[in-house]
């Protein structure tokens, strides 16, 4: 599928809802333990959503659509999340994450962006030039990437209860089909 933004916004608009509906209210079980080591927890995810939205997609879009400003994209810090999280329940970062993002999809939909638009750059600091398009589209597949992830930690839970089911089950297993 080639990228439209309104196809784009159907996704970014119904993120926070997806989590709020998904994690809201749940056991620290669910919503707190990780994958073991440095992976990180579903409320690990959500910090480091409410951080992009703080830091990320709508200052690399004014970049790029400033005519005749600096073209460089501040590096993002995809760990800040441990820190700017720290103290506050699952449901403070996800009601900032809810107001963030509406926030930012408010600023978005007053650029009035058309496809001309999409081919404008901004330079990120490791990939060098980018255009408007790929930033847009992976704001939209961040979205699914984490929300995957975020359901895969979930599901790993119960790796061992499963017992034998545990080979039907890709999701348990890194498998995609």
């Amino acid at each position: 599928m080639d990228f439209n933004l309104e196809k784009s916004l159907q996704l970014l608009e119904r993120t926070p809802a997806v989590l709020k509906l998904l994690l809201n209210g749940l056991d620290d079980d669910w919503t707190k333990n990780n994958e073991g080591g440095d992976t990180w927890s579903p409320f690990d995810v959500v910090g480091h959503l409410l951080h992009g939205e703080i830091t990320d997609w709508i200052p690399r879009l004014e970049k790029i659509l400033n005519e005749n400003g600096d073209k460089n994209f501040v590096p993002f810090d995809r760990f800040a999340q441990f820190k700017e999280s720290e103290g506050k329940t699952l449901t403070q970062v996800l009601d900032e994450f809810v107001a963030a993002r509406a926030h930012n999809l408010a600023i978005l939909k007053s650029k009035n962006i058309t496809v001309a638009d999409y081919q404008k750059m901004g330079v990120h600091p490791v990939f060098g030039n980018v255009t408007l398009e790929q930033l847009l589209s992976t704001w939209t597949v961040h979205d699914l990437s984490h929300i995957n992830q975020i359901t895969r930690v979930m599901a790993k839970q119960y790796r061992t209860a499963t017992g034998p089911w545990i080979e039907y089950l890709n999701v348990l297993n890194d498998r995609m089909s």
